[in-house]
């Protein structure tokens, strides 16, 4: 529109340093619009010193995507090369390399987690847990099975868990009681949260969580949100690669497979929630010694190739509280 308008009063007999002027621009500037229209500026013309190798990131995808990783995220496969004394790429990167290799694709639902009537902290085990039953899909239709589980909130270790042909304060009294008798210990003053239904506030349950000294911890009615570690938990099961979505055959499928679930949980699965430990190691204190060498892992590689950091290593630093339904969102 400027280049048309002064044209314009050029073609009438105006002189073009004072078309310009009249608006504000110099000639020199509207000479520049005429023979450039495209912006010339460029970018750096230097490589920059911390990308990647075509060999590297050839590397990285290989990784993610083998049959031992190819079910995981970054964030569970950078700390299981750490424990082997491997660093390949952190996180942000495994991601940016599986983004531009269209390797990256969202898998779930997720929604902001609600506000949390009442909190409840644990520095240790043994200190707070959550309990809840889900249900497992049967080969026939409208028939489920009902598994129980007990897990603890500061290690996210599954302390018990059973599965029923149907819900009974009696089946969750018994899993207490054996939780109890494995645990080889007084459970005076422990934490147990639960949501509102009928098997988590039955008179059986009450009275066995009573002569105990077992605190209940109850949710908010018809608010799933209130106990989150238990639904997190389910989650994480009918997520596995192997869960059987069509169902279980007989009730003692569904227990081997529950079982087998377990087993990997507790000492296998690289928790997010817990610095990236297995659940039994951090319920044994054995994760302080993992992540001690991973920071040794990180060092080493900081100091082979320091231009590859643009801050400090990763501290695998360990979670040392852990908040049930915190009231504030600072982080404990």
């Amino acid at each position: 529109m400027i280049r048309m308008l002064v044209e314009e009063a050029v073609a009438n007999g105006a002189r073009l340093e004072v078309a310009c002027h009249s608006i504000g621009l110099t000639a020199r500037t509207l000479q520049r619009w005429v023979t450039k229209s495209a912006d010339g500026r460029h970018g750096p013309n230097h490589c920059p010193t911390n990308k990647l190798s075509d060999v590297e990131r050839n590397k990285v995808i290989a990784v993610a995507t083998s049959p031992e990783f190819r079910d995981q995220s970054p964030k569970q496969i950078v700390p299981q090369l750490a424990d082997r004394g491997l660093y390949l790429a952190s996180e942000s990167t495994f991601y940016r390399v599986l983004h531009d290799a269209d390797l990256q694709h969202h898998r779930g639902r997720t929604r902001p987690p609600a506000s949390r009537p009442h909190e409840h902290t644990a520095d240790g085990p043994w200190q707070l847990a959550s309990w809840d039953i889900t249900y497992l899909r049967s080969h026939v239709r409208g028939q489920f099975f009902y598994l129980y589980l007990v897990e603890d909130v500061w290690s996210r270790k599954i302390l018990g868990w059973d599965v029923h042909e149907s819900e009974s304060s009696d089946h969750a009294a018994r899993l207490v009681e054996r939780v109890r008798q494995t645990a080889d210990r007084d459970l005076e003053g422990w934490v147990l949260h639960s949501d509102n239904g009928g098997p988590m506030k039955g008179a059986t349950m009450l009275a066995t969580l009573q002569r105990l000294g077992v605190v209940p911890s109850f949710s908010r009615p018809r608010v799933s949100d209130d106990n989150p570690f238990a639904e997190s938990l389910f989650r994480t099961l009918k997520y596995r690669p192997a869960f059987p979505v069509t169902g279980f055959a007989t009730l003692d499928d569904a227990r081997r497979w529950v079982s087998a679930f377990v087993r990997w949980y507790n000492h296998e699965h690289q928790h997010s929630g817990i610095g990236f430990v297995a659940p039994a190691d951090r319920h044994a204190g054995v994760d302080v010694e993992i992540l001690a060498a991973r920071r040794c892992v990180y060092a080493r590689a900081h100091r082979r190739r320091p231009e590859r950091w643009s801050r400090q290593p990763r501290a695998w630093a360990r979670p040392t509280i852990v908040a049930l339904n915190p009231e504030s969102d600072v982080a404990a």
